[in-house]
């Protein structure tokens, strides 16, 4: 039977980020993935300054900023009246090399760093592995992997679930998942088409807030990702059919015909997990928690997660650390995905919905302010959940 010091289950970008830190520690990691190829999801695809900080001490900011596109500046538009608050993130270059966000798809910093991980070793990093059960004996968890219909056992010390929202493993722990589903659907298409050439003036990043239909458009290399709300009650062949789409795009560009390269729909859930720990297991990312995507916050929430676990992990395997290292990492990250995460996008969605004269003349207040504004960029960047976390004992 193989011995690891830690097993990784799911190679997203937050189970690549704690099996390279965790690698770059010193620590024995195993990481394995259930599909056989990396997922090219195109939901997450911003990365905030906060954790481009995490990632340049695991030299993998540069090579993932040389891979995407800088946005230190991004909008929150009106679509009816079409004012726009440009809110400047270079207002914390005193605090962070990277005073921007960066729009990358998500996938490029998994393969990234698995393809860093399998080069240490043909074992490290493991596609086309599932894990069907996992217990704990003394000081160890028995992982049972799968590959090709064939079952092995791997003995880990700890195992961590970055599994996604139908986690394995948060199901092996026993812990439920509380939280609501929104009532409608989120659609999300991605085109070639240079739709900066019909909406003047528009950022890298742009929330357009409309109480008929909001809009995000984001640029990432060579595309706009254009994110809208549906109703629940359509048909997901009817939204993203060529009619749907053409409705979209007509609302924003005019009667012009916009081809795009991925429709996709999902539905979003806000929801938490009633432990992030049990014995030797730990749950990170959607595993843990999911929320709606306005702000940017989930992947990242996820990558400050699996950095926090590792800390804990290292002070546990290395400085003699005890078991209350991983029941702190619980409360911190539990704490801060309900005081911040879940708030935060919550607000967010109702700003874009654009509830209310009073939302929007608190959004100019705080623009006009420059302590306002800085504290509101620091929450945005996700240095404040940082602070917030490391202050819960």
């Amino acid at each position: 039977m193989k011995q690891v010091e830690v097993l990784v289950v799911g190679a997203g970008p937050v189970g690549a980020v704690g099996a390279a830190r965790l690698a770059s520690m010193g620590i024995d990691t195993v990481i394995c993935e259930a599909q056989t190829s990396l997922s090219h999801d195109l939901r997450a695809s911003t990365f905030h300054a906060s954790t481009l900080e995490m990632l340049h001490e695991i030299d993998t900011a540069e090579p993932l900023i040389a891979m995407g596109l800088k946005a230190p500046v991004y909008h929150l538009r009106d679509r009816q009246s079409g004012d726009t608050l440009a809110f400047d993130l270079t207002e914390l270059a005193d605090m962070t090399r990277f005073p921007f966000r960066l729009q990358c798809e998500q996938t490029h910093l998994a393969e990234l760093l698995t393809t860093r991980l399998a080069a240490t070793g043909a074992d490290r990093f493991q596609l086309g592995t599932a894990l069907v059960h996992a217990r704990e004996e003394g000081d160890r968890v028995i992982a049972t992997l799968e590959r090709d219909g064939q079952r092995f056992d791997v003995s880990a010390k700890f195992l961590i679930g970055a599994d996604g929202a139908r986690s394995p493993v948060r199901g092996l722990m026993g812990v439920g998942f509380e939280g609501f589903t929104w009532e409608e659907k989120f659609v999300s298409f991605s085109t070639r088409f240079p739709i900066e050439d019909h909406v003047p003036g528009l950022a890298y990043v742009n929330y357009i807030s409309d109480p008929d239909e909001w809009l995000v458009l984001l640029r990432v290399p060579g595309l706009w990702r254009v994110l809208v709300p549906a109703d629940g009650n359509e048909t997901n062949d009817y939204l993203v059919s060529d009619e749907n789409a053409a409705k979209v795009f007509a609302r924003i560009v005019g009667d012009i015909p916009v081809e795009t390269d991925h429709r996709t729909i999902y539905r979003v859930h806000q929801r938490v997990a009633e432990s992030f720990v049990r014995g030797r297991m730990a749950i990170v990312g959607d595993a843990a928690h999911l929320n709606n995507p306005l702000g940017g916050f989930g992947m990242n929430s996820g990558v400050h997660d699996v950095w926090n676990l590792c800390d804990k992990l290292y002070a546990i395997l290395r400085q003699d650390g005890d078991a209350e290292q991983l029941a702190r990492f619980d409360r911190q990250r539990r704490s801060v995905t309900k005081s911040f995460i879940q708030a935060q996008t919550i607000e967010n969605k109702a700003q874009m919905e654009g509830i209310g004269d009073r939302t929007r003349e608190r959004m100019e207040r705080i623009h006009a302010d420059p302590a306002l504004r800085r504290q509101y960029l620091l929450r945005q960047a996700m240095f404040e959940s940082l602070a917030e976390a490391e202050a819960v004992l």
